[in-house]
């Protein structure tokens, strides 16, 4: 049994080595986006002081460990074995979890996903525990207060990084105004004094307290001489910056890296308890389970686990290097860098989420109430606000992507928040508290136009709902693991563990695939050149409206076979994929026109006008498909009449000539030689005259059918109609294409 223990323990250790890389390659865009978008300092200066950060806030994470030991459950009323499952159940349920997110692309938190995985199998253990002994209580097996502080904090980290990054953002913006160099003379010191002192209390003096290295002596003089230190080090940073900025130096990029080193060392103290934690807490329980368990797994109880934690600094040092090392080599984690960078800019910031009722309402509502408060403010109040918030006069860094003055916000308010987290033992997801913050400072600045407001707004309600789906999918998937575990012993341990190795590798394998299928545009991006950049951006469209294509082949195939079979599935099958297909081709396009506006040249604006054409051609498409779905669905659904043999026989020939013709469009677009592109268009256009004839022969028809066959007749009518429209929109596509891709040596 000790063996089938061991290879558990080994385990859990490669799966905290995978999530150690794997998160460090995902969340390293939080703490270096801005420092590189701001152009603060060279990049690989930005990934040394990260770096620093990383492995200095991992070292002093020792305190945070307590969460997955004793912070969900108490552990003295449970067993080595219970233990060991819930362990166990932790970690297969955030492979299982992350496999099942990442498939439905849908957002996640690891901070989120190991609270509810851990409460979940600690949850489901305690209900077998108190059915086989009624004496015991949930709220003895159960750390209530302290998992309900944990999880009200992560919820409430959402409110607070989005209140004070607003808050914060004002008045800093008040202070400096976008030509912030006018006003610094004046604020350089206070404003880098606060900045750094913050940082240094945080990040050193709040988060040496938990640190293993720290004696009993050391933390007692800290506490007791913490207001002389913040006096001296708020003293000192506040002359050493305005002597800084007095000998010509910039003192943001100076508090951008130390924001990012502050930012990178909150991530690492918070977030390593998310990657390691559950793993230590195994190995701790192992431990003492070889020292003193006697061979009872089954009996033996791990009290021992309710002791403070007491992580061996190699273990932090270790996870520290493995955590700077994926930082610095991972081709991943720089080229998530980049792309975020080069969509943040000010003019080409890629709109990612649609819009929905709630946010509508909340941006109306704050519509009225800004104007309500604007009505109120004396005049000459409301003029000397909005000069302050001139963007006119903004001051950027050659290339750079983001103003210094909100970089530095975003960076310190971010870290700080984090760092109060980690102090107090909470922890807290980086990821969604960095982004609240940036959207706090953004809604700020006035960043948020009438244009991006409601998506912004979509995209808050889609981090918290977010938080929701994780939590309840986490919980409820841990419950039924560890009860699977339970009752179907080493065996379904084992099971479990080669599904987890299994969805591992196949989520390897769809993150490759995903990151292959943006590689051309994360090319785009980054091409300084723009006769490569209008090579790939050509190349991009292409490849798009072939994808598109291959879809409507499809769609319009399921469509007519569907409404001729009466298959009502195969109907809703095709209405749901339509509306993906739409969403997809949408997305794709908004990364085609930040790829356009990345070209200079005048002779970029006729290729404008014949890209738009095109992407509306392929849209107009899927729209055809669409309406005939909604009409040819609800006829079926209603169990009208089928659609006549007589009918049937004279449209499925056109039908298959339909198909054949967008094939032929396919090859055209796809092969980049438009020679036969007259030969198409008159071939679609011959096509679409024998559809018009056979519309205006069911016309006709419809006028003499009796009542019986009326409903299919219109249905029929619907069909032709909308099929016209698909050949009419090729037809266009085609021309579009034509002038898209020749003359390239225009540019």
């Amino acid at each position: 049994m000790d063996l089938i223990f061991t290879c558990i323990l080994i385990f859990l250790a490669v799966l905290a080595i995978i999530d150690l890389v794997v998160g460090v390659s995902n969340d390293a865009v939080n703490f270096l986006n801005s420092a590189i978008g701001a152009k603060a300092a060279p990049f690989k200066v930005v990934l040394g002081v990260a770096a620093v950060g990383v492995f200095l806030g991992a070292s002093l994470s020792n305190g945070m460990m307590d969460i997955a030991r004793n912070g969900i459950y108490h552990p003295e009323y449970f067993t080595f074995e219970e233990v060991m499952i819930i362990c166990l159940t932790a970690m297969v349920t955030d492979v299982i979890l992350l496999n099942i997110f990442n498939s439905l692309g849908l957002p996640t938190s690891t901070t989120v996903s190991m609270i509810f995985n851990l409460l979940g199998g600690a949850f489901c253990m305690s209900m077998l525990k108190i059915g086989q002994d009624p004496s015991l209580q949930l709220t003895e097996l159960i750390n209530t207060s302290k998992a309900l502080q944990v999880i009200i904090a992560i919820f409430m980290s959402v409110a607070v990084a989005f209140f004070f990054g607003t808050v914060v953002q004002y008045f800093t913006r008040l202070i400096f105004t976008f030509n912030y160099k006018k006003n610094l003379p004046y604020f350089a010191g206070i404003f880098g004094g606060i900045a750094i002192t913050s940082i240094i209390y945080f990040m050193l003096i709040k988060g040496l307290k938990d640190a293993a290295f720290m004696t009993a002596d050391a933390k007692a003089w800290v506490s007791e001489n913490t207001l002389m230190l913040l006096g001296i080090i708020f003293a000192a940073s506040a002359l050493i910056m305005q002597v800084l900025h007095w000998i010509g130096l910039n003192i943001f990029k100076i508090i951008i890296l130390a924001g990012t080193l502050a930012l990178s060392l909150a991530f690492a103290g918070n977030d390593l308890v998310n990657f390691i934690g559950i793993p230590l807490a195994g190995l701790s329980a192992y431990t003492d389970y070889m020292a003193n368990g006697n061979g009872a797994y089954d009996t033996y109880l791990m009290g021992a686990n309710n002791l403070p934690a007491s992580t061996p600094v190699y273990y932090l040092l270790g996870s520290g290097l493995v955590m700077v090392l994926a930082l610095v080599f991972s081709k991943s984690a720089q080229n998530v860098i980049k792309t975020s960078v080069n969509l943040s800019r000010q003019d080409d910031a890629e709109e990612s989420f649609g819009t929905s009722k709630i946010s509508r309402g909340l941006v109306r509502a704050s519509s009225s109430t800004a104007q309500l408060v604007h009505n109120i403010l004396p005049p000459a109040a409301t003029r000397w606000i909005n000069s302050r918030f001139n963007k006119s006069e903004i001051i950027l860094e050659q290339g750079a992507a983001f103003d210094l003055v909100r970089a530095s916000v975003n960076l310190v308010l971010a870290g700080l928040l984090i760092a109060v987290g980690t102090s107090l033992k909470l922890p807290l997801s980086t990821t969604y508290v960095t982004f609240m913050v940036a959207m706090g400072t953004s809604l700020a600045d006035r960043a948020w136009g009438r244009e991006s407001a409601v998506g912004r707004l979509t995209g808050v309600m889609g981090v918290i709902g977010g938080w929701f789906v994780t939590a309840a999918a986490a919980f409820t998937i841990a419950a039924i693991v560890s009860l699977t575990m339970f009752y179907g012993g080493f065996v379904a341990m084992i099971a479990l563990i080669a599904l987890a190795v299994f969805l591992l590798f196949s989520s390897r394998l769809f993150k490759k695939k995903s990151e292959a299928s943006d590689e051309l545009f994360v090319e785009i991006l980054n091409s300084e050149n723009e006769a490569q950049t209008w090579e790939l951006l050509s190349k991009h469209v292409r490849l798009n409206q072939i994808a598109h294509l291959d879809n409507v082949t499809t769609d319009y195939q399921n469509l007519t076979n569907g409404f001729l079979n009466e298959d009502l599935k195969m109907l809703g099958k095709v209405q749901y994929r339509t509306e993906e297909n739409k969403r997809r081709f949408k997305s794709m396009r908004r990364k085609e026109t930040i790829g356009l506006r990345r070209l200079k040249n005048d002779a970029v604006l006729e290729k404008n006008m014949w890209f738009h054409l095109g992407a509306n051609a392929c849209l107009q498409m899927s729209y055809a498909i669409e309406r005939s779905a909604e009409v040819c669905h609800e006829h079926v659904s209603n169990n009208f009449n089928p659609m006549p043999a007589q009918y049937r026989e004279e449209f499925l020939p056109v039908r298959d000539e339909v198909i054949d013709y967008i094939g032929q469009v396919h090859l055209l677009i796809s092969s980049e030689k438009m020679e036969d592109a007259k030969k198409a268009k008159a071939m679609g256009k011959e096509l679409r005259n024998k559809v018009k004839e056979m519309r205006k022969t069911q016309m006709k028809r419809t006028h003499k059918s009796d009542k019986e066959n009326l409903k299919v007749s219109l249905v029929y009518m619907n069909i032709l109609q909308e099929t016209n429209e698909i050949l009419n929109n090729l037809r266009h596509l085609v021309s579009y294409s034509q002038q898209l891709l020749e003359s390239k040596d225009e540019l």
